[in-house]
């Protein structure tokens, strides 16, 4: 009896007293990985589409640790490229890395997200230290804006230097691709009179104007050999749709490898909504605090 008593104590202190995770990694169709697995992936790829929730701290953790062992120790030259800088601020951001202007300046002019100091600083500073390029690769929101009121019509009159800051005109555009149907259908669904009168046709398409804008800048400043880092929202890029449409569009033997995340109260088993999204996908506590 006491030889039970002492294995019930013992049994009981581990339990208390074992490791919360705060995420755990899958690969598509729900099988349990490893950080290591997604490293031995991601080398061996030409872009890597790292999807997130803007919010999530384990998510912009893992971003800037994969990112850092990706260029300690795979021999790999990097490129670093996000949706969360517009194409027109690219010059500003170049002369940020390359040390021609102060960082108060950088944050005063590039228009950054209010999240940047939390969640993008420490990606821009790692450019930066290591003399690596980082792409701004989203459309200007101005652009956005105007294909969400009235359609890709609506880009046809800006100028020519504007243009440069974009996918090339007309964009190519599937609406039936699962995440252009979902986004019209939610706005659709939607009892706001404001946005009944609006064309819904044009919700999905200022959303596909993003991703083939950040195809566009990915592909152009693509090197064989070297390795693009894409950081984004990932809806962008989740279902192999969005941006990653758009880059096979472009180059059927582009080497890809994505990423998703989503937030479960229950992370050790990926939930089912989820096991196709990407082909490695974090899972994150629900519990786990947000950077905003």
């Amino acid at each position: 009896m006491k030889n039970i008593l002492t294995l019930i104590i013992i049994i009981t202190s581990l339990s208390v007293n074992a490791q919360k995770l705060a995420y755990k990694i899958f690969e598509k169709g729900g099988k349990l990985s490893s950080y290591e697995d997604l490293y031995n992936s991601a080398v061996k790829q030409d872009v890597i589409m790292f999807g997130e929730l803007h919010d999530d701290a384990i998510v912009h953790w893992l971003q800037y640790e994969l990112t850092a062992d990706l260029h300690k120790k795979s021999g790999r030259t990097l490129i670093l490229g996000a949706e969360m800088f517009e194409a027109d601020n690219q010059t500003i951001l170049d002369e940020y890395l390359q040390g021609k202007i102060k960082e108060r300046n950088f944050i005063d002019d590039a228009r950054l997200w209010s999240n940047y100091k939390t969640d993008y600083r420490a990606l821009v500073e790692f450019a930066k230290e290591n003399k690596l390029p980082f792409i701004a690769t989203n459309i200007p929101r101005r652009y956005a804006a105007m294909v969400n009121s009235d359609g890709f019509e609506a880009l046809a009159n800006i100028s020519d230097q504007a243009k440069q800051w974009m996918t090339p005109l007309p964009p190519k555009y599937n609406p039936e691709l699962t995440s252009y149907k979902k986004m019209l259908e939610m706005m659709n669904s939607s009892t706001g009179a404001g946005m009944k009168s609006r064309n819904m046709e044009n919700f999905p398409k200022a959303q596909a104007i993003k991703d083939a804008t950040m195809a566009h800048f990915i592909l152009k400043n693509f090197e064989k050999g070297k390795l693009f880092v894409h950081y984004h929202g990932a809806y962008h890029s989740d279902d192999y749709e969005g941006i990653i449409w758009y880059l096979k569009e472009e180059n059927k033997n582009l080497k890809i490898v994505s990423i998703s995340v989503s937030r479960q109260e229950d992370i050790s088993k990926l939930d089912e909504k989820y096991l196709n999204k990407a082909d490695f996908i974090i899972v994150v506590s629900d519990s786990m605090t947000k950077t905003y």
